[in-house]
Protein backbone atom coordinates (compact mmCIF):
# COMPACT_ATOMS: atom_id res chain seq x y z
CA UNK A 1 0.00 0.00 0.00
CA UNK A 2 2.72 2.59 0.73
CA UNK A 3 4.05 2.11 -2.79
CA UNK A 4 0.76 3.31 -4.29
CA UNK A 5 0.91 6.57 -2.31
CA UNK A 6 4.45 7.26 -3.48
CA UNK A 7 3.40 6.81 -7.11
CA UNK A 8 0.55 9.27 -6.64
CA UNK A 9 2.98 11.93 -5.42
CA UNK A 10 5.29 11.63 -8.42
CA UNK A 11 2.53 11.50 -11.02
CA UNK A 12 1.44 15.18 -10.77
CA UNK A 13 5.05 16.30 -11.16
CA UNK A 14 5.31 14.39 -14.42
CA UNK A 15 2.06 15.94 -15.58
CA UNK A 16 3.33 19.43 -14.76
CA UNK A 17 6.55 18.77 -16.66
CA UNK A 18 4.61 17.47 -19.64
CA UNK A 19 2.23 20.42 -19.57
CA UNK A 20 5.18 22.80 -19.46
CA UNK A 21 6.72 21.09 -22.46
CA UNK A 22 3.47 21.32 -24.39
CA UNK A 23 3.15 25.03 -23.58
CA UNK A 24 6.72 25.62 -24.69
CA UNK A 25 6.14 23.71 -27.94
CA UNK A 26 2.95 25.69 -28.59
CA UNK A 27 4.77 28.96 -28.04
CA UNK A 28 7.56 28.02 -30.42
CA UNK A 29 5.03 26.89 -33.02
CA UNK A 30 3.18 30.21 -32.78
CA UNK A 31 6.41 32.13 -33.31
CA UNK A 32 7.44 29.95 -36.24
CA UNK A 33 4.07 30.26 -37.99
CA UNK A 34 3.45 33.98 -37.36
CA UNK A 35 5.47 35.28 -40.30
CA UNK A 36 4.48 32.75 -42.99
CA UNK A 37 0.82 32.86 -41.93
CA UNK A 38 0.74 36.64 -42.19
CA UNK A 39 2.36 36.53 -45.62
CA UNK A 40 0.01 33.82 -46.84
CA UNK A 41 -3.14 35.58 -45.62
CA UNK A 42 -1.99 38.85 -47.20
CA UNK A 43 -1.15 37.10 -50.44
CA UNK A 44 -4.49 35.29 -50.59
CA UNK A 45 -6.51 38.44 -49.94
CA UNK A 46 -4.39 40.40 -52.41
CA UNK A 47 -4.77 37.71 -55.06
CA UNK A 48 -8.56 37.82 -54.84
CA UNK A 49 -8.58 41.63 -54.83
CA UNK A 50 -6.28 41.65 -57.86
CA UNK A 51 -8.66 39.35 -59.71
CA UNK A 52 -11.67 41.40 -58.72
CA UNK A 53 -10.22 44.82 -59.59
CA UNK A 54 -7.98 43.59 -62.48
CA UNK A 55 -4.78 44.93 -60.93
CA UNK A 56 -1.39 43.35 -60.34
CA UNK A 57 0.05 45.09 -57.29
CA UNK A 58 -2.30 44.30 -54.41
CA UNK A 59 -1.12 40.73 -53.83
CA UNK A 60 2.50 41.77 -53.37
CA UNK A 61 1.61 44.78 -51.24
CA UNK A 62 -0.69 42.83 -48.93
CA UNK A 63 1.83 39.99 -48.69
CA UNK A 64 4.45 42.47 -47.50
CA UNK A 65 1.98 44.00 -45.04
CA UNK A 66 1.19 40.49 -43.76
CA UNK A 67 4.91 39.90 -43.26
CA UNK A 68 5.21 43.14 -41.32
CA UNK A 69 2.24 42.06 -39.20
CA UNK A 70 3.97 38.73 -38.52
CA UNK A 71 7.14 40.52 -37.42
CA UNK A 72 5.11 42.80 -35.15
CA UNK A 73 3.41 39.79 -33.58
CA UNK A 74 6.77 38.10 -32.95
CA UNK A 75 8.26 41.32 -31.55
CA UNK A 76 5.30 41.86 -29.19
CA UNK A 77 5.47 38.33 -27.88
CA UNK A 78 9.22 38.49 -27.30
CA UNK A 79 8.90 41.88 -25.57
CA UNK A 80 6.17 40.57 -23.28
CA UNK A 81 8.18 37.43 -22.60
CA UNK A 82 11.28 39.46 -21.79
CA UNK A 83 9.37 41.70 -19.35
CA UNK A 84 7.87 38.65 -17.63
CA UNK A 85 11.34 37.09 -17.35
CA UNK A 86 12.78 40.17 -15.65
CA UNK A 87 10.12 40.22 -12.94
Amino acid sequence: MPDENEDDKTEPEKTDETLGSVRQAETILQLVLALPAGCFVGLAIGYFLDRHFHTKWMAITLMLLGGVGGFIQIFRYLSKSNKAGEE
